[in-house]
């Protein structure tokens, strides 16, 4: 036996080192079978309950809205980075849920946040085509963490509206956003990430080639031949404000009810989101290239006390919110398009100096666990039974009046008010 053994040796370490290099199991759904699919509806996740995002969610925390998202349908999450707790709790999360009950399904599209070199600072050498050594370290962690969850992370989005020019804050040029797809799509090759895993970059509509030509850059132009889907964004409320032409009542329209002219405003800002996806799949075959086109984020806030608000140009409140989610999801569902609506629940982080701001009331259900009008009918069907988020059962908002949530509707500007600049925001 003592002369076998060294042979022995020899070929257990051989078994160890393949098992090391294999590549990580991806089991179960791919992107391939999720994206494009009505049954795996698809959202925008943020934990946070807190005016700071220095107090990270609790694991019992994200699984009360796992539960709640997937009594929804909901079977898709986008995150936007790693460098937070949030991410690898909200994973281990829904292994745990998935470990107590086999039926759970949930995935997850995982950003890693790319910024300039010295975002977010007034510092002049700010330089966009110059990234942040911190990328390094997002783009790692977020490996890591696709390792150890091959199962529930079936993609990596690189960076989050930051191609945009309006990015002022941490915007880079495609090459860096490039350079990191790269480096993924190389270790799928390389069998570090699972070959089903799919990459991408989230961002604007006119970062993908449907804006102005200034963005139509041949490193744009290799990004979308790297990536394996497109995810761009749509977001017709915030036009009302910037691009309002198409939000504003039209001459002729005036004798409406106001109901009539709200309604019409709602069709016309999904026209718009339309015509923006169309722009992009326009661009992208225009360089001969053929791939997926999701929307990777859209959505309407409930509440603004800023451009979008009663003195701006009323577009947010529950009802425009419920007839924009109800059209988008019709829409997308029908032409086989992902929607990563924006977004689950409202996060008071995002405009803690400014409570009624809009980015804070973005959300599905609002911090009190209370449902909005998008989801008023599935209160109704009994769905969220049994469900609390912090304690708190997940019930209407305005106690389920519709009498009173209409009173918060107002009739969008006429074009003439727009064109004149009579507005107040």
């Amino acid at each position: 036996m003592r002369k076998f053994l060294p042979i022995l040796i020899i070929a257990m370490a051989a078994v160890l080192a393949l098992s090391c290099n294999q590549r990580p199991a991806a089991t179960g759904k791919t992107a391939a079978d999720i994206l494009g699919s009505p049954d795996y509806p698809a959202i925008s996740y943020g934990g946070y309950r807190d005016t700071t995002r220095d107090i990270q969610p609790t694991i019992p925390q994200l699984k009360e809205d796992m539960k709640i998202l997937s009594a929804m349908g909901i079977k898709l999450l986008r995150t936007y980075n790693v460098h937070l707790d949030e991410a690898a709790n909200l994973l281990e999360a829904i292994r745990q849920i998935k470990n107590e009950d086999q039926a759970f399904e949930m995935y997850v599209m995982l950003g890693a946040w790319i910024d300039c070199r010295n975002a977010w600072t007034a510092l002049p050498d700010r330089i966009r085509n110059e990234e942040s050594p911190r990328n390094a370290v997002e783009i790692k962690r977020a490996v890591e963490l696709t390792q150890q969850y091959p199962d529930i992370v079936k993609i990596i989005a690189v960076g989050n509206e930051a191609m945009v020019h309006w990015a002022w804050d941490y915007y880079v040029e495609p090459a860096i956003i490039l350079k990191w797809v790269n480096h993924l799509q190389n270790l799928k090759k390389k069998g570090e990430l699972p070959e089903t895993l799919w990459i991408t970059s989230s961002d604007n509509y006119a970062s993908w080639g449907g804006g102005g030509s200034e963005y139509h850059l041949e490193d744009l132009n290799e990004l979308i031949r790297a990536v394996d889907f497109i995810s761009m964004h749509t977001y017709p409320m915030h036009e009302t404000h910037y691009s309002p032409d198409f939000w504003g009542i039209p001459e002729g329209q005036e004798d409406l009810s106001d109901m009539e002219k709200i309604d019409s405003a709602m069709s016309r800002a999904m026209d718009y989101s339309i015509a923006q996806y169309e722009s992009v799949a326009a661009y992208v075959k225009s360089l001969g290239v053929d791939k997926p086109i999701h929307i990777g984020e859209t959505g309407w806030a409930t509440v603004s006390n800023e451009h979008y608000g009663d003195t701006g140009s009323r577009a947010t409140d529950e009802y425009k919110s419920a007839s924009f989610y109800r059209m988008m999801r019709d829409w997308t569902n029908a032409n086989g398009i992902s929607c990563f609506w924006f977004e689950a629940f409202d996060e008071p982080w995002k405009s803690a100096a400014n409570p009624l701001g809009s980015e804070s009331h973005f959300g599905l259900i609002n911090i009190k666990a209370q449902a909005k009008y998008a989801l008023w009918d599935l209160v109704d069907a009994g769905i969220f039974d049994g469900l609390t988020r912090d304690g708190n059962p997940v019930t209407k908002t305005f106690n389920g009046d519709t009498a009173a949530l209409m009173k918060t509707v107002i009739v969008p500007p006429t074009l003439i008010e727009i064109r004149t600049d009579s507005l107040t925001p």
